[in-house]
This record gives C-alpha cells, sequence and structure tokens, in this order.
C-alpha cells in the first residue's frame, strides 16, 4: 500500500457533476486517493448533453502540469477528454517518462454517435498517446473508432481489445460492454491474457459519467499498487453499485451514484467484495 496514493485527472469539465473531472475527483475521494486535476477545456453540459466547450490555452494546460508535477508525486493518472491534436502534444511530451501507470478513457465520440475529436486527432491518438498507456478503457463506440471496425459480437468485442493492443501498441485494452444485450460483460487483453468481468445489466437510463467513473476508480485502485486485474476487478463492482444506486437528477440522463458502496456500509477497499 502506497502511503497517501495520490491520483490525478488530466480531462474536461462537467458542472452538473456527473462526469468529466467531478466525476473523477468523487471517485478518487469515495476510493481514498488523494485527488488532483488539470483541466483541458470547460465545458457547459448537463444530463441532456453539451451546450458549450471552452478549450484552456496550451500555455495553461501545460503549466498546470508543471505545477503537479513539480510538487507533488502522482501514483497514478487518467486523461479523459482531449480535443485536439496540440493538447495531446502538450500532455503526450509532459507524461513521457513519468513512472506511473496511465489509464487512458478515450472521450472521442458523442452519446449520439457523433465524434468528439477531430481525424487528424485521432489518428495522433492512436500513434502517440496510445503506446504511453498501461490501460485504455473505450465502450464499442470508442472501440470502433479507434480500430475502425464494427462490433456486433462478443467476439468482436474481444478482437477489437487484441487489437487494439497488438496493433497500436497499447499497454492493456478494457473493452466494455455497455452498448450490448444481456449481461454487461467487459473485456480486458494485457498483452498476453484475455480476462472477463461481468456484471448485471442495470434497467436505468441514469449513466450520465459511467466511463468517467469506471476509468478514475482503475486509476485510484492502481495509485495505491494494486495490479492491472485487481484494479478493473474492484472498479467494475464500484461502478456496478454507483449504476444500481444512480440518480433521477435532471431532465436527461441522471449521474451515477459514487458513494453507493457507502451507502450500502460497504467499505471500498479493494478485495472486499
Amino acid at each position: 500500500m502506497i502511503l497517501t496514493p495520490c491520483a490525478l485527472t488530466i480531462a474536461g469539465t462537467d458542472p452538473s457533476g456527473g462526469a468529466g473531472i467531478q466525476a473523477d475527483l468523487k471517485t478518487f475521494q469515495e476510493l481514498k486517493s488523494f485527488g488532483m486535476s488539470v483541466i483541458t477545456s470547460v465545458v457547459a453540459q448537463n444530463t441532456t448533453g453539451v451546450q458549450s466547450v471552452h478549450h484552456i490555452p496550451l500555455k495553461m494546460i501545460e503549466q498546470q502540469l508543471e505545477s503537479v508535477f513539480s510538487d507533488i508525486p502522482v501514483h497514478a493518472l487518467k486523461t479523459g477528454m482531449i480535443a485536439n491534436v496540440d493538447m495531446m502534444k502538450v500532455i503526450a511530451d509532459k507524461i513521457t517518462g513519468l513512472n506511473a501507470p496511465y489509464v487512458m478513457d478515450p472521450v472521442m465520440v458523442a452519446t449520439s454517435g457523433d465524434p468528439l475529436i477531430a481525424e487528424n486527432a485521432r489518428y495522433f491518438l492512436r500513434g502517440n498517446l496510445l503506446p504511453l498507456t498501461t490501460l485504455v478503457t473505450p465502450n464499442i463506440p470508442e472501440a470502433e473508432y479507434l480500430t475502425g471496425e464494427t462490433i456486433h459480437t462478443i467476439d468482436d468485442m474481444k478482437q477489437a481489445a487484441v487489437q487494439i493492443v497488438d496493433r497500436f501498441n497499447a499497454g492493456a485494452a478494457l473493452v466494455k460492454g455497455g452498448h450490448m444485450q444481456g449481461e454487461a460483460t467487459d473485456f480486458l487483453y494485457d498483452g498476453s491474457t484475455l480476462h472477463t468481468f461481468s456484471a448485471k445489466r442495470i434497467n436505468t437510463k441514469n449513466t450520465h459519467g459511467t466511463g468517467c467513473t469506471y476509468s478514475a476508480a482503475i486509476t485510484a485502485y492502481l495509485s495505491q499498487g494494486a495490479s492491472l486485474y485487481e484494479a478493473v476487478k474492484s472498479a467494475k463492482y464500484f461502478v456496478t453499485k454507483a449504476i444500481e444506486h444512480s440518480f433521477s437528477l435532471g431532465s436527461g440522463s441522471g449521474p451515477t451514484n459514487h458513494w453507493a458502496t457507502r451507502k450500502e456500509g460497504m467499505k471500498n477497499e479493494l478485495y472486499h467484495h
């Protein structure tokens, strides 16, 4: 166990509190990692969608990163929304050589199916950021966007996980099955073994911020010294409970509940389930 584990999120904001930086920091806090954040974009969004985006100047992103790295140890980090190539270049430069697990939540496709990053940004991400990752956590639309392949079946999901590692040199890939039918099953390929994580599918529309929360939980557990398999297993449990006890807030897709396990009187330490 690392004394005072510190986790960093590099992402955009959500003023409604369900996703982005806000969801990441809530998750870090619940899982007992000290949370830090570097903001890439200020996003006006709520449960109904995104209304406006303002990108932080590149120099300010760079200075935020330098402020953290020059002063506080980073035991694990994650990235979320990185809107363009210039931002990606700054972040890649600053985290290259950092001796800490890096989890990428590839925020590339909106719930509507619309791409959130330009085509050249997709290529830069694949060629320059994916090789730096310990883990990338795409949902099915994101995995399709990364690989250029259509995913319809469980076998397609498995193949996508393998392809993201073998073809694009990611450290590992967790392809999430939230968009499939039946059990909520995710596949982790770590370069040698394909692992399966399944949980009951919860019938709710309140899934705002699920991807942010899942990847943040993995990052928190990694910051505490967990193995990748242990971190994903425990994070899967955490996000499943967060969805099970989600909120009907707002007029759209409500947020997940970051203190759901606390509500049930459960502890959030690794292996407690």
